[in-house]
């Protein structure tokens, strides 16, 4: 790693890359018509706060509407990203807890959905409502020491479960959840939620993928193969959304919660 905690060999060219627009906890430069997003909260993991949901669902709408044709997603640091930021768990109230799982999902549909490639190159810790936007990514590539996580289940949340589902079939996705285990790079290539092989994928090595791919179609036929390819229907999103509106608002999230973060560093 370089002392700034960036992957050795990683593409930061500023000659070809475009000046990166204001955004805070996030970064998105361009490179030709190529956004790469990057989580920059590399001392939280890059976990996810609310500022910094708003940041990314914001970014995506600014490469919807500029001529983007695909999205690298990657983090900064040791992980791509350890899910949501719960380290101001005392301020959160059972209400503003709801709101900002409800946030988290509208912005993972948005990617989901977004007229763009997406694409997320995972490493380290890719866990929680990282795992989930990693999950609902178009293209998903990860680095040999990647690991996923799904543990939502453990204090009763109720989010992505259905997008995993389509990619690693119903049995693997009910495992993961259910077990909140750590998956490896391996064994999730195996069932699908990764495309290749774990390999050491820096980010040009991940932006020629991207180029090849743009190079050949335009935008319009860009966003049409992703509307057609996408398994999922807009109905199934507000699904998704009650499901886990459902799950967030059971009465005593915030303990629940607690309770988790409490077993986790008991190593239970």
């Amino acid at each position: 790693m370089s002392p700034q905690g960036r992957p050795k060999g990683e593409y930061r060219s500023a000659e070809h890359e475009g000046a990166p627009v204001g955004f805070s906890g996030i970064s998105l430069r361009r490179h030709g018509a190529i956004g790469i997003l990057r989580l920059e909260r590399a001392a939280s993991g890059n976990s996810l706060s609310a500022a910094m949901v708003q940041q990314i669902d914001a970014a995506i709408d600014t490469c919807s509407g500029d001529g983007t044709q695909a999205v690298l997603l990657e983090g900064d640091g040791r992980h791509f990203c350890t899910g949501f930021d719960l380290s101001d768990l005392d301020s959160e109230t059972d209400d503003s807890l709801l709101a900002r799982f409800v946030r988290v999902e509208l912005m993972l549909q948005k990617w989901y959905r977004a007229p763009f490639i997406t694409a997320a190159l995972a490493h380290g810790k890719t866990w929680g409502a990282g795992a989930d936007l990693f999950a609902a990514s178009s293209m998903r590539w990860a680095r040999p020491d990647a690991t996923f996580a799904f543990p939502g289940a453990a204090f009763g949340l109720v989010l992505g479960s259905a997008r995993l589902a389509a990619l690693t079939g119903a049995g693997a996705a009910t495992d993961w959840i259910s077990s909140g285990r750590p998956v490896g790079a391996e064994e999730a290539h195996r069932h699908a939620l990764l495309q290749s092989a774990p390999e050491a994928l820096d980010t040009a090595q991940a932006v020629a993928r991207l180029q090849t791919m743009v190079d050949r179609l335009d935008t319009v036929t860009l966003a049409q193969i992703r509307s057609a390819t996408q398994t999922r229907s807009a109905a199934d999103d507000a699904i998704d959304l009650d499901r886990l509106v459902r799950s967030a608002a059971r009465p005593g999230v915030k303990e629940r919660i607690s309770r988790y973060r409490a077993a986790m560093r008991a190593g239970k």
